[in-house]
């Protein structure tokens, strides 16, 4: 198995891909941590973890609270000799569909400060860790880098969370710690029911990734497979965004 013996993090984890990401880290071995606001869905999302033989615990946690995050870093690390694996999947609370000059600076900032603030906070929590042992892999959802009319600030979210990963990357690749961004068009198709978001821009593969694409492969980015992929962007829009 690709993750066996490995402790994992799921920030995020009771969202659709939270979930579809924790599901496959445990799918390959790693014991995981789900960690978020909702303690009944995380409950669910572990629950069926365990019924296929997989580890999985759970936490509330705010990741706007550093000092929190800080704690729950700290109690998993001492839990399981460390922490190798750091997958953040939450929301921004973004407002789309006003185009900028529409748009009040309270709605536009929210997306960015929330994403930049929870990377930082969850980032530097594990990355603590993860340099005792020097390795480890932080893992984060991005969205699109392409500009499309009425985004709100999630465009200039994902251009701010690119430019902490990169940094971060920077500052702990000395120490073995390799830092990675998931690149996806919107939200991807649910794998179970294949629905599209019309919104979303077409792809040279003519479809989105589902959250089953998602996980796969952040379960490769997690491994060793990828042991000198960092400061990457790691693209699975299909061709919608092409280099």
């Amino acid at each position: 198995m690709m993750l066996e013996s490995k402790t994992a993090i799921v920030y995020g984890g009771a969202g659709a891909i939270g979930s579809a990401v924790a599901r496959a880290f445990a799918r390959e071995g790693a014991r995981v941590f789900l960690a978020g606001r909702t303690v009944p869905a995380l409950n669910e999302v572990a629950e069926g973890i365990r019924s296929t033989g997989g580890l999985a615990e759970v936490a509330q946690l705010d990741v706007l609270d550093r000092t929190a995050v800080d704690a729950h870093a700290a109690s998993v690390a001492g839990a399981n000799d460390g922490i190798d694996i750091a997958f953040n999947a939450t929301s921004n609370d973004d407002v789309q569909g006003t185009p900028l000059v529409d748009l009040t600076y309270s709605d536009f900032i929210r997306p960015v400060t929330k994403s930049v603030t929870a990377h930082f906070n969850i980032a530097t929590a594990v990355a603590r860790h993860m340099t005792i042992r020097g390795s480890g892999a932080i893992l984060v959802m991005a969205g699109g880098r392409e500009a499309i009319p009425s985004l709100g600030g999630s465009h200039v979210a994902w251009s701010a969370l690119a430019g902490l990963c990169r940094q971060l990357a920077a500052d702990l690749g000395p120490h073995g710690v390799r830092v990675a961004w998931l690149l996806s068009p919107g939200s991807p198709d649910p794998a179970d029911e294949g629905t599209h978001d019309p919104n979303a821009p077409a792809g040279l593969l003519g479809r989105r990734p589902t959250l089953d694409d998602v996980a796969n492969v952040a379960t490769f980015l997690a491994s060793g497979w990828a042991s000198t992929m960092t400061a990457t962007e790691v693209n699975i829009t299909g061709g919608a965004v092409i280099d």
